[in-house]
């Protein structure tokens, strides 16, 4: 089997990726490891989706069954239960993708590879919790696949460790069901989710946010009895004294999600420190050629929008990269990091093009302009949060008289 574009992952970045790929006319292979095309908007009962990419404010399963309607229309070739174990690169602009799926392993060459395969959760594990081991303990997307998918309710007094926007809607799905969230319980001294989730999922229905406050032990023999939470200083560190015991019966671990990019890693993909997925130029090619990466497996994303607008991204790059025979098609500049920006994608531009930017602050500031000096460029912000994604949008006619590099960063306003 040879193809254009191998896209790996069916969720909304990888839908929209091998979509537009297919409208460019190249020959697309989807390849996806559930059952079903969709990946987690299919356990999103809730709103909030679309309002960016369709101007409709639709649930989870709306917005992704547009595309899958959309793949279905114009014949996308797929295959469902099908792994991506090994990815090799034979030349720059061949690669071989091996795969296990009901009909046996698969070889399958291709000129270029669009990586979408999601972000996974955050577990007990790495989030520093100790004591017992009981049942009802569960992650914030284990439990919204039980409520949504399959009708059953994790339990009914309920503590949610951090304050991710899975966690904070979760919290609302609780209420709506008749359980009690004790409180949800977040280290930093702001919360991780959106803040129209905070006021939405939490303050409306008078859910406690504990904020600078963390879960120390979780006690309990067959299932959950309660957990030990402390207030937390200006280093994270438990304050002695502060303990606290709070009675549940069920935990939510809502920390985050990290980019999952294993088959990247062991190719030797450069990866970004601070987004925890590859580094990627204004195309979505990784440091490989003929390697593009979109969706939660290049940076987590606020918005389901942002995802599928880059997959479509990531084709319009592998159908210039198939063009070009896999020459680079640009001079490449670094996009340095200036005050406050903790993360910003893409990490390099050629100042050819069109390109939008993606970034998140380290911590929350009011009256502020993102800047790039460089090109005299700044839009103005009333707040920032690290929690809130902030995007900048650069024509080529600002771009086309940059030097080497260009540097993005938050300025007060008081300060310019």
């Amino acid at each position: 089997m040879y193809y254009d574009v191998v896209v790996i992952g069916g969720g909304p970045a990888g839908l929209a990726a091998a979509i537009r790929a297919k409208e460019l006319g190249l020959k697309t292979i989807l390849l996806e490891n559930t059952d079903k095309l969709g990946g987690i908007p299919l356990q999103c009962v809730h709103t909030g989706f679309g309002l960016h990419y369709f101007k409709e404010d639709l649930t989870g399963t709306e917005f992704i069954y547009r595309f899958i309607r959309k793949a279905e229309q114009i014949g996308l070739e797929y295959k469902l239960r099908t792994y991506a174990l090994e990815l090799d690169i034979i030349a720059h602009d061949e690669k071989i993708i091996k795969a296990l799926s009901p009909e046996g392993s698969l070889e399958i060459s291709t000129k270029t590879v669009i990586y979408a395969a999601g972000a996974r959760e955050r577990h007990v594990f790495e989030v520093n919790i100790v004591g017992d081991r009981p049942s009802g303990i569960y992650t914030a997307g284990e439990a919204q696949a039980m409520m949504d998918l399959y009708g059953a309710l994790p339990g009914r007094r309920i503590v949610i460790v951090g304050s991710g926007d899975v966690g904070l809607i979760m919290a609302r799905r609780f209420a709506l069901e008749g359980a009690k969230v004790m409180a949800v319980v977040e280290i930093m001294p702001w919360p991780g989710g959106l803040l129209r989730n905070v006021v939405q999922c939490l303050e409306d229905y008078d859910i406690p946010l504990l904020l600078s406050h963390v879960v120390l032990r979780v006690h309990g023999k067959e299932r959950v009895e309660k957990v030990v939470i402390a207030q937390v200083d200006e280093r994270l560190r438990p304050v002695p004294g502060t303990e606290k015991e709070i009675e549940c019966d069920t935990v939510i671990i809502a920390t985050g999600l990290v980019p999952n990019i294993e088959l990247l890693e062991r190719i030797g993909v450069a990866i970004d420190p601070a987004t925890r997925g590859p580094k990627v130029n204004e195309l979505l090619e990784t440091s490989i050629p003929g390697i593009f990466a979109a969706g939660n497996a290049l940076v987590i994303n606020d918005l389901v929008d942002y995802t599928a607008e880059q997959g479509e991204r990531a084709a319009e790059g592998a159908r210039i990269f198939v063009d070009n025979d896999g020459i680079p098609s640009a001079d490449w500049k670094p996009i340095e990091k200036g005050r406050n920006v903790r993360l910003v994608v893409p990490h390099y531009i050629s100042g050819e093009r069109d390109v939008k930017l993606y970034l998140r602050v380290q911590k929350p500031e009011r009256d502020v302009y993102i800047r790039i000096p460089e090109i005299n460029k700044r839009t103005f912000h009333p707040k920032v949060m690290p929690s809130e994604m902030v995007t900048m949008e650069l024509s080529k006619e600002e771009l086309r008289d940059i030097g080497e590099k260009i540097t993005i960063e938050v300025i007060r306003r008081g300060e310019l």
